[in-house]
């Protein structure tokens, strides 16, 4: 409790100094002096009318307890909540705010929530960090959702599996369907061996290896998109396998 209307009184009806309406009252004389600021900024004049309330006379002053000036006003979900909702399969931000701003009509808009979720996001103590120059690796895995993939003639349906990979420093990405997962493997355990030997290849066979692998790259006034083959990475297994055997012989 303030003391408002006290310090008020002792103030400005019994003329008493800051510093002995401070220690009458209990409070620094600086607490005094803004009590007083606060009360010719809201235009009150003393003695305050009775039908103003000790409460309501400290809204005046200090505002709605619980908001402070300058604080976002608009009610906010709990982060930790979208952080945890956000793991979830098939979840995405703006799954969240449709039920965010079904409940809160006056809510934030949806590019403020973002912001507000990014903002907390970066505020978490980190557990890792990696850092990746560009071109130096390639992260490669099948998705963990099918894509159904129906035959126009016999309508039959098969499930594809997406393979993915992705530019480490970029974040370039490669989509390319495929009907098993056995050219991950293939893939993983080529590009695997290839890591150690890079820099030990001759710039000829390291151009070669890039024409294997790359079909096409696109170079835009922002950004650049590599498209890689995908028979390019079987081959380059094929030809990491072949070279182990004749190694072996």
């Amino acid at each position: 409790m303030r003391h408002v209307r006290e310090i008020l009184r002792l103030s400005l009806e019994a003329g008493l100094s800051t510093r002995v309406v401070g220690e009458r009252i209990g409070v620094g004389s600086t607490t005094v002096r803004d009590t007083l600021k606060r009360f010719t900024c809201a235009k009150l004049t003393w003695p305050v009318p009775p039908a103003i309330s000790d409460t309501e006379l400290e809204q005046r002053l200090y505002g709605v307890p619980g908001v402070k000036p300058g604080r976002r006003k608009l009610p906010e979900p709990d982060w930790s909540v979208v952080a945890r909702e956000m793991k979830r399969k098939h979840v995405t931000l703006q799954f969240l705010w449709d039920e965010y701003i079904a409940e809160h009509a006056d809510g934030y808009r949806y590019s403020r929530f973002c912001d507000l979720f990014r903002g907390w996001e970066g505020r978490l103590p980190l557990t890792m960090r990696q850092s990746h120059g560009g071109g130096e690796k390639l992260f490669i895995d099948y998705a963990g959702d099918k894509v159904p993939v129906v035959d126009r003639q016999t309508g039959e349906v098969r499930d594809a599996h997406i393979f993915v990979a992705v530019m480490g420093g970029s974040s370039l990405s490669f989509g390319h369907a495929t009907w098993t997962e056995q050219m991950e493997a293939e893939a993983r355990e080529a590009l695997t061996r290839l890591d150690p030997l890079w820099d030990e290849l001759f710039p000829a066979e390291q151009a070669r290896i890039v024409a294997l692998l790359v079909e096409r790259i696109d170079i835009g006034p922002e950004d650049m998109n590599v498209r890689l083959r995908v028979d390019g990475l079987s081959g380059l297994a094929r030809e990491m396998q072949n070279r182990d055997m004749e190694r072996a012989a």
